[in-house]
């Protein structure tokens, strides 16, 4: 096993590790760092006109908004969730685009909106947040 190997290996038992002690909330909050994770690789793999792994990035990316999109609890807050659904969609719309006419700056707007979702998030006051199970 070679270094970048026994590297990618720690970190998967790193992510695993902290998604089984995360809370719910936390959770969330992983995957929109996750997304945005994903869109700044594929500004570096766009920028370097590597095609097929910036496909492959917005793709995770994609997968991660619309998990997002789909753990919303309408049964909460409707009016938010159907906001925050309808935003979602949009930011998958939009990664789309960017995918297939690799504009970095439609990349960016996802990122800097995915920004400002993960504020709102780290906003919400601990006693508010959903106790785990």
């Amino acid at each position: 096993m070679n270094s970048r190997q026994a590297l990618n290996a720690y970190s998967k038992v790193g992510v695993q590790s902290g998604v089984t002690d995360a809370s719910p909330h936390q959770l969330i909050g992983m995957l929109i760092a996750g997304a945005q994770d994903r869109i700044a690789e594929a500004q570096g793999a766009m920028a370097r006109q590597e095609v097929a792994r910036q496909g492959e990035l917005v793709g995770k990316a994609i997968n991660i908004v619309d998990n997002l999109r789909v753990s919303l609890d309408h049964s909460k807050s409707a009016e938010l969730a159907g906001t925050l659904a309808d935003l979602y969609d949009y930011m998958q719309r939009r990664l789309v685009e960017a995918n297939a006419t690799s504009d970095p700056a439609i990349l960016a707007e996802v990122h800097g909106l995915l920004g400002t979702v993960r504020e709102g998030w780290e906003g919400i006051p601990v006693e508010q947040r959903r106790p785990a199970g």
